[in-house]
C-alpha cells in the first residue's frame, strides 16, 4: 500500500541555509574569525551561523506559522554549504556539533515543528576518510571500490590530482576528471568524488547513515541530486530501511523535472516541485521577469517565460495530474531555493509579484516551502547572493511583506480545504486565474489578477461567499459570481452556506 506521511499535507516548511541564518553566542568560537554577518556573502566565506542560533529563533518561526524545517547540509564539511561531506556521523563543529542538533530537535519538537535534513549520498568530499585512504595507499586500499577510480592512478603510474594544478584543471575541462586526475568527480569537480553505489559496502554505509539520524530523531530526508544515483533498488532499500524505523519519515528527492519514476510508492514521498516554481515565475513575474537572472538557475533554463492565465492554468493542471493524488499532496512546493536566484530578484524586485506567488503557494495542494528571508524581502541573484545572511536588524525588514506572509500561512493553517481539499480551475483568461479548494462542506475560492489593469470575471459557484483575504467586489451573477478585481489584486472567498 502506498503511504506518504499524514503530517506533510499540513506542513508549512521553512528552508534554512545554516551558515547564514543565525549565529548564537552560546557556541564559543574560540578565536575563529568569520566574515562580518552583514557583509556581502562570498563563494567560500563563512558567516558563522549555527544550529543553536536556529533554535534561538524558533519563536520567530513559530510566530510566522512554520511547523517544519528543511535544513541544508549540516555534517562536517570544508565548505559553507556543506555539500562536501567528510564525516557523515558528525554535525559540523562550526554548527555546534551533535549536541547542537540534539538541542534543536528537542526545542523544535516541543513546539510541534518537524526537522528534515539534507542527505548528500551521491558524492562525498576529498576529505572523506575512505577516499583519503585510497589516495594514500592506491590499489592496496580496501576502499578502492568505494569510488570510481582510474586503474592507472590506482597502480601508481600517475599521480593523483585531488588538488589539481592549472594544467590538470584544463585537462579536466577537456577530458573529464576520470582521465585527468584519476577519479570521477560529481560534474567533474575534484572536491566531490562520486560514490560507487554499486559497491555493497558503500550502500550499507549510506543506509547506515540514514538510519542513524532517523533514530537520532530527525523527521525525514531531503535527498540531494537524487536522480544521479540511477538505481531504483538503491532508493527502494533506502526507503525500506528509513521507514522501518520511523513510518512517518518524509523522503523528498531533488528532481528538477517530471518524477514519475521515483513516485510510485516504493522510493520517494515527494520531490522538490521545481515545475511549479517555473510556472509561478512565468505567470506572476510575467513582463517583469529578468531573464538574465532567471537563466542562472540552470534547471529552469528554457522553462520560464511570460505566461498568461490560460497557459499558467494549463501547466498547473498538467503538473497536478502528473502523479497519484497522494504524491501531489505531499510535493515540496517552492518559489526559490539555495540553488537559484531569489524569486524577488527574478521578477525585478516586484514585491506584488512575490505576494501573489506566495498566496498561490500557500493555497495550492502540497507542502509549501519558504526560503529563509523571502518573507522579509531578502533578494539575491545567483550564488553567492542568493545565500545572504538573514538580517536580524528589524529596521531592514519589509514588515508589510512579513505581515502578508503571516496572513497567507494563517489562511492555510486555518482552513482544511487549503491543505487537504480538492483542486479545481474555475477561470483562466487574460491575466486572471481563479480556482477552488473544497473539503467536506468547506469551499474556498482563490482569485488572482496578475495584470496591471482592473478585471471583471464571472465564475460558476453556488452559494453565498464572503471575503476572508484580500479584497474585491463580489456580486451574484445568475448561477455564479461576478468578481471585480483591482490591478494586481487578489481575493480569497469562503462559502458560508
Amino acid at each position: 500500500m502506498t503511504t506518504t506521511p499524514d503530517w506533510v499535507k499540513d506542513a508549512v516548511f521553512y528552508q534554512i541555509f545554516p551558515d547564514r541564518f543565525a549565529r548564537s553566542e552560546r557556541l564559543a568560537k574560540n578565536g575563529l574569525t568569520f566574515e562580518p554577518w552583514d557583509s556581502p556573502p562570498t563563494t567560500f566565506g563563512f558567516k558563522g551561523g549555527d544550529l543553536y542560533g536556529v533554535a534561538e529563533r524558533l519563536d520567530y518561526l513559530q510566530d510566522l506559522g512554520i511547523n517544519a524545517l528543511y535544513l541544508n547540509p549540516i555534517f562536517a564539511s570544508a565548505s559553507n554549504h556543506r555539500y562536501h561531506t567528510f564525516d557523515y556521523y558528525q554535525v559540523d563543529p562550526l554548527l555546534g556539533g551533535n549536541d547542537a542538533l540534539r538541542h534543536l530537535l528537542d526545542e523544535a519538537h516541543k513546539r510541534g515543528i518537524r526537522v528534515v535534513l539534507d542527505g548528500v549520498f551521491n558524492h562525498a568530499s576529498r576529505g572523506f576518510w575512505q577516499f583519503h585512504h585510497v589516495l594514500e595507499t592506491g590499489e592496496s586500499s580496501p576502499y578502492k571500490n568505494w569510488f570510481h577510480f582510474n586503474p592507472e592512478f590506482l597502480a601508481g603510474k600517475k599521480s593523483w590530482g585531488a588538488y589539481p594544478t592549472h594544467h590538470q584543471q584544463q585537462s579536466i575541462n577537456n577530458e573529464g576528471s576520470f582521465k585527468a586526475i584519476g577519479y570521477q568527480g560529481w560534474w567533474n569537480l575534484p572536491a566531490l568524488p562520486k560514490f560507487n553505489t554499486d559497491t555493497p559496502a558503500v550502500r550499507e554505509f549510506l543506509f547506515g547513515v540514514a538510519e542513524y539520524w532517523i533514530r537520532f530523531g530527525i523527521d525525514g530526508w531531503r535527498l540531494d541530486v537524487a536522480g544521479e544515483i540511477n538505481d531504483d533498488s538503491f532508493w527502494q532499500e533506502f526507503r525500506r530501511r528509513v521507514r522501518a524505523i520511523n513510518p512517518e519519515a518524509y523522503i523528498v528527492g531533488e528532481i528538477w523535472h517530471e518524477a514519475q519514476r521515483w513516485l510510485q510508492g516504493d522510493q520517494f514521498d515527494a520531490t522538490m516541485n521545481y515545475l511549479i516554481t517555473a510556472a509561478a515565475l512565468s505567470f506572476f513575474g510575467g513582463p517583469h521577469l529578468d531573464m538574465g537572472v532567471v537563466n542562472h538557475a540552470g534547471g529552469l533554463q528554457g522553462r520560464v517565460y511570460p505566461m498568461d492565465a490560460y497557459a499558467f492554468a494549463n501547466e498547473v493542471d498538467r503538473v497536478f495530474h502528473l502523479y497519484q493524488p497522494e504524491f501531489t499532496y505531499s510535493q515540496l512546493n517552492l518559489l526559490d531555493s539555495h540553488d537559484m536566484p531569489r524569486f524577488l530578484s527574478c521578477v525585478s524586485g516586484q514585491k506584488v509579484a512575490l505576494k501573489q506567488a506566495l498566496l498561490f503557494l500557500l493555497t495550492y495542494p502540497g507542502a509549501p516551502s519558504i526560503y529563509y528571508g523571502d518573507e522579509i524581502g531578502v533578494d539575491g541573484r545567483h550564488d553567492p547572493e542568493c545565500r545572504k545572511s538573514f538580517p536580524w536588524n528589524e529596521e531592514r525588514w519589509d514588515t508589510d511583506l512579513l505581515a502578508y506572509t503571516k496572513a497567507c500561512v494563517k489562511l492555510r493553517r486555518d482552513h482544511p480545504s487549503l491543505r487537504s481539499g480538492s483542486f479545481q480551475r474555475l477561470h483562466a483568461e487574460g491575466q486572471v486565474y481563479v480556482f477552488a479548494r473544497t473539503f467536506e462542506r468547506e469551499q474556498i475560492l482563490v482569485a488572482i489578477n496578475a495584470g496591471d489593469a482592473a478585471a471583471q470575471v464571472e465564475v460558476q459557484a453556488q452559494g453565498v461567499y464572503v471575503s476572508i483575504f484580500g479584497k474585491a467586489q463580489v456580486e451574484s451573477a445568475g448561477t455564479g459570481l461576478r468578481l471585480k478585481l483591482e490591478p494586481r489584486g487578489s481575493v480569497v472567498l469562503k462559502r458560508t452556506n
